[in-house]
């Protein structure tokens, strides 16, 4: 399943799973359960200890140290808090333990030496964290040198955002449960929470049906079928702006990633002396000449041409402003890119209401951290929430570019990208990107598709490549399309 819960959202899955007759506690159990197997699947025996915090989380650790020891594991708990803030199923689970209760003092003295915890289960905070983590106590944890399973996310984590709150504990491994939330796909809590494993705790699949989810985790596409009466007109024409004679390398990058991605045809536009370097280097990209702002225009003409891309190396200024706006109006499918998008950064209204002149074509943003902050300076909230709100006011498909790259459309949904190795962040990269998208829309992919599809396909492309570092040039060989 690829729905992505808010917290809320989270809280709100129990709650109906308790209506439909599941007992809470049972969900608790279960959820104990689940981390108890996973910790016996992956590790030997050793001493553990075991952190309860004051809410579910902590319950939920009480019940994974009631297993543990059942199972003749030596465990000790202590209880970051006091005891008469447990409440409810937490402190049900609570006394269901029968061994002694230390607390954080008697914990940072059991770190150390041959009876110090080897695996230190945490169960402090969860998902909902609505305050700082105590650095003092993150130093505690890991000054112990045990390996740490978290429980729903490691403590410390912004559920909702994935961000750390002052500090956080980094988690070996970490167990949740229905279904994945933010935290758990966006940086740096993706990074922070290790292994991921979500488990079933009892709450029905269909259950998510009834929830108003709006993010979702990005997945393998399914990509145009080529008929066999299919030539090459049917399959696409992708049109891809070229910079000046000096700039050409970012443009055949992004004519090269449109061809590979299955476009019956893709081309080179630009400046005649550009087309010439491009000349040097392309076999089966055709180029087209246009030198003066009237050909370009001239060119935009050709119906056969089904998506155009602008803005690698195109140059930052009037010029680009002048084409971007001029190709918005014509109405064709349109990839931004880059110095596009950079070429609008202290007028972006502008940018947004010649797209929204005509909102029944596709037009897709695709800014990094920088190119974004500078285009929606306003934008608050959680990478996902910035590039929801993005996507709505510009009125665009946007793919807010990163390790946890998201994407969002304009209706409000998002898709967040897991598959992209650290490899990715190379010179260049950005451009296959835009060609890939331009390539699949192209094809008569929808907006939303092409550009869920491209990223995906970057990523795959740069994990299939085992070399610790890649260029750009490998990712277009490595595309699997």
């Amino acid at each position: 399943m690829h729905e992505i819960l808010t917290p809320q959202q989270m809280l709100a899955a129990d709650g109906l799973a308790v209506k439909r007759g599941m007992s809470s506690l049972t969900l608790m159990e279960n959820a104990g359960k689940a981390v108890t197997a996973e910790i016996l699947q992956r590790y030997a025996k050793c001493p553990v200890a075991v952190l309860c915090g004051p809410g579910n989380n902590g319950g939920d650790g009480f019940v994974v140290a009631r297993l543990l020891a059942a199972q003749k594991w030596p465990v000790r708990v202590f209880l970051i808090g006091e005891r008469k803030a447990l409440k409810g199923d937490a402190a049900k689970m609570a006394a269901k333990w029968k061994g002694a209760i230390g607390d954080f003092g008697d914990f940072e003295k059991s770190i150390g030496g041959s009876k110090g915890p080897r695996l230190i289960v945490d169960g402090i905070y969860g998902a909902g964290l609505n305050r700082d983590f105590p650095g003092l106590l993150a130093d505690t944890i890991h000054g112990s040198c045990a390996r740490v399973v978290s429980i729903d996310v490691p403590s410390g984590v912004d559920g909702l955002t994935g961000q750390q709150r002052n500090c956080s504990v980094i988690a070996e491994l970490t167990v949740t449960f229905f279904r994945k939330k933010p935290a758990h796909v966006l940086q740096p809590g993706r990074r922070l929470c290790g292994e991921l494993v979500v488990c079933d705790i009892g709450i029905a699949d269909d259950i998510a049906d009834e929830l108003p989810i709006r993010i979702y985790e990005n997945g393998k596409p399914h990509l145009p079928v080529v008929l066999e009466q299919f030539h090459k007109f049917n399959r696409g024409h992708a049109v891809i702006w070229s910079g000046s004679a000096l700039s050409t390398g970012a443009a055949r990058l992004a004519a090269m990633a449109a061809a590979r991605s299955g476009a019956g045809l893709t081309s080179i536009a630009g400046p005649r002396d550009a087309l010439m370097v491009h000349a040097a280097h392309v076999s089966s990209i055709l180029l087209r000449p246009a030198d003066t702002f009237d050909q370009y225009t001239e060119l935009l003409q050709d119906k056969r041409i089904s998506a155009f891309c602008i803005g690698p190396a195109a140059g930052i200024g009037e010029d680009t402003r002048k084409r971007v706006l001029r190709v918005l109006k014509i109405g064709m499918p349109v990839v931004l890119d880059a110095d596009a998008l950079t070429s609008f950064a202290d007028d972006a209204e502008i940018l947004f209401a010649a797209i929204k002149a005509k909102p029944g074509r596709a037009v897709v943003l695709t800014p990094h951290q920088g190119e974004f902050a500078k285009l929606f300076p306003n934008a608050t909230g959680s990478k996902i929430e910035k590039a929801q709100a993005a996507a709505v006011l510009s009125g665009t498909t946007l793919i807010y570019k990163g390790s946890d790259t998201v994407i969002a459309s304009r209706s409000g949904f998002a898709w967040v990208n897991t598959n992209a190795p650290a490899k990715l962040a190379t010179a260049g990269s950005g451009d296959v990107l835009a060609g890939l998208v331009t390539g699949l829309i192209a094809q008569g992919m929808d907006e939303y598709g092409a550009a869920c599809a491209a990223v995906w396909l970057h990523g795959d492309a740069a994990t299939r490549i085992s070399r610790r570092s890649i260029i750009a040039e490998d990712l277009i060989e490595a595309l699997d399309t």
